[in-house]
């Protein structure tokens, strides 16, 4: 147990945590040259969307030798609505790297990961990055990451921390930014030196808390976690206890260890090492694995619950089957179901419709990478606007989730944004100047942060950083002003033509160009006013033997408006769906049919008149 150590890495999105990872796994010779594939190729990010978002999405674990020390790294998510996997990482290790960037300094998310291992007890070991750009300022990085430290309260001793001066991209570290290096040994030591060996017992009675999950297709689920005492062979009889008491006897049929990114199956585990153990089918996160269904739990550690909801229907409209090849809901039904076997956030139900799911989670980029994936694989479907969870106190009033959110914004931007929080309902809680920037703390809705992200973004230039936390339910804020702009409804079906488009575009913004498919019910563009429109975009210009002036002029379309599936997922009404296909990404009514879209607004206002 003296020869292991258990660390977490925490960065900003984007200051350099995965190459830091590939690089001491390369260093260490877990990784040859020669297989590390292309040196370029980023090891931790394995997912197609992690490396084309630059952002980490599920939590993965590796392992490397130093010397004769085994060190398992467990890399964590930035992105907020990945929050749930980031409190079950810090129950398994005793050490955390703070990677900052030296010329960004310490950032939003940063923030959030950090105070998570502060509570945990974790000890930090500051990595300044990039030491080697331009502009960089590594004493002053430092200085804004004790000022850090300081506002989470973190403890002297956690205070007292060791630094490292690195550039993960030319594979250097440092302890003292005059030194020359050209390899990564000063960190390698520093892990060694200042992280503690694991809070374990070597004693009798295997215990495991569950912090994670995959799935394997020959054995079953794998629970992944650290061997808080005892130690575990394969074979062991075992017994999974659950959140709510019950208790599942079981045996353990493979342990897995880490080497790499790989998984290796071994004979024996002991304490202190983070494993996987299969043979337990019903295991889940924050429950405890232990060799006999007498012993004591560890402490359960529930997930944040989920706070929003999106249904997942059936392509049934008339270009549905033309790009995917799984499109039927025993198809979708069979991918949610795998899909909850490992992501512990996400809450997959059947509603009264056959074909129809509820799928429920963190945030709503948490659910559209699910939808992007499922676009990758031949899936078609088609996905509703986010609708946040509610819930009822003992007394029978609404309660709605509210989260804390902290932005980090220039401070030109700050009367734009201050007026965006005020109309999403949000109330501020606390705000810091410094320098050219400005720290904002809110309570605000979870409805008011569906479409928020796309507002900072233009409203910051794209300076604007978000995070937040789920805080508590509390009460109903209110009405929430939804979108201003009705929409632009085709009621023919054909192809896009660009002289009907031209007379389109006059009534507001086109989501379409001349070519594209078109069927009745689908939306075609966005109208400057708040109600929809039906409109013809596939008229052709009709041919007569008589010449008039006029004929012959170019027609000028102005370029359309091209969404991204969260953009897409944020902007649509509630009568409205995202048809997602693996080529295609279109909007459209959840009834397709005109007359009987009317009929049912007219019922709905009879309903509201009489109620």
């Amino acid at each position: 147990m003296e020869h292991i150590r258990n660390i977490a890495i925490i960065a900003h999105v984007d200051h350099g945590k995965t190459t830091l990872v590939d690089c001491l796994l390369k260093q260490s010779g877990t990784f040859r040259a020669n297989q590390a594939q292309a040196h370029e190729e980023r090891l931790m990010d394995s997912m197609d969307l992690e490396r084309e978002k630059g952002i980490t999405i599920r939590a993965k674990n590796a392992a490397f030798k130093y010397k004769d020390y085994h060190i398992n790294i467990v890399d964590t998510p930035g992105h907020a609505d990945f929050g749930g996997e980031v409190e079950r990482i810090m129950n398994m290790i005793d050490g955390v790297l703070l990677v900052v960037d030296s010329v960004d300094g310490p950032q939003a998310q940063t923030r959030f990961v950090l105070r998570k291992a502060l509570e945990a007890g974790a000890k930090p070991i500051v990595v300044i990055n990039k030491i080697d750009r331009e502009n960089a300022a590594p004493h002053k990085v430092l200085d804004l990451v004790f000022d850090l430290f300081v506002s989470l309260h973190a403890t002297d001793e956690q205070l007292d921390f060791p630094v490292i001066y690195a550039s993960a991209k030319e594979g250097f570290a440092k302890v003292d930014i005059t030194h020359a290096s050209g390899t990564m040994e000063p960190l390698f030591d520093a892990i060694i030196k200042h992280i503690p060996p694991p809070r374990a017992q070597a004693g009798e009675g295997f215990k495991m808390l569950i912090a994670n999950l995959d799935y394997s297709e020959y054995v079953g689920r794998i629970a992944l976690g650290k061997i808080v005492c005892g130690k575990i062979k394969v074979g062991d009889p075992g017994a999974c206890i659950h959140g709510d008491g019950h208790k599942e006897v079981g045996k353990i049929t493979a342990i897995y260890h880490f080497e790499g990114m790989k998984r290796i199956e071994i004979p024996e585990a002991h304490a202190g090492d983070i494993i996987g153990v299969a043979g337990f089918e019903g295991a889940f996160i924050g429950e405890t694995i232990t060799d006999s269904p007498d012993r004591a739990p560890l402490p359960f550690v529930p997930i944040d619950p989920p706070t929003i909801q999106m249904q997942f229907a059936v392509n049934d409209g008339p270009l549905a089957g033309q790009d995917g090849k799984l499109v039927t809901a025993r198809h979708i039904w069979e991918r949610l179901v795998k899909e909850i076997r490992t992501n512990v956030a996400l809450r997959v139900s059947q509603t009264e419709a056959p074909n129809i799911f509820n799928v429920s989670g963190r945030g709503e980029m948490q659910i559209a990478i699910l939808v992007e994936q499922m676009r990758r694989e031949g899936h078609e479907v088609l996905v509703s606007r986010p609708e946040v969870i509610y819930r009822k106190d003992a007394d029978g009033n609404l309660l709605e989730p509210i989260e804390k959110l902290f932005l980090e914004i220039p401070k030109t931007a700050m009367g734009d944004v201050m007026q965006n929080l005020a109309s999403r309902k949000g109330e501020i809680t606390n705000m810091n100047h410094h320098g050219e920037d400005v720290s904002i703390e809110a309570m605000i809705p979870t409805r008011g942060l569906i479409g928020f992200e796309t507002d900072l973004v233009t409203q910051t230039n794209g300076l604007g950083v978000m995070s937040h936390l789920f805080h508590e339910y509390g009460p109903d804020r209110g009405d929430i002003a939804a979108r201003k702009n009705g929409s632009l409804v085709s009621m023919e079906s054909g192809e896009a033509m660009a002289y009907a488009l031209n007379m389109v575009q006059e009534r507001g913004l086109l989501m379409v160009e001349p070519g594209d498919k078109i069927y009745a019910g689908m939306i075609v563009g966005q109208n400057a006013r708040e109600n929809d429109i039906p409109v013809n975009p596939c008229k052709a210009k009709r041919l007569t033997n008589m010449r008039s002036q006029g004929d012959g002029k170019g027609i000028s379309l102005s370029a359309p408006l091209k969404m991204s599936l969260e953009r897409a997922l944020e902007y649509i009404g509630p009568d409205e769906y995202v048809e997602a296909t693996p080529k295609n990404l279109r909007l459209r009514k959840k009834e397709l049919d005109e007359t009987k879209r009317k009929r049912a607004a007219q019922s709905r206002s009879v309903k509201i008149v009489q109620a």
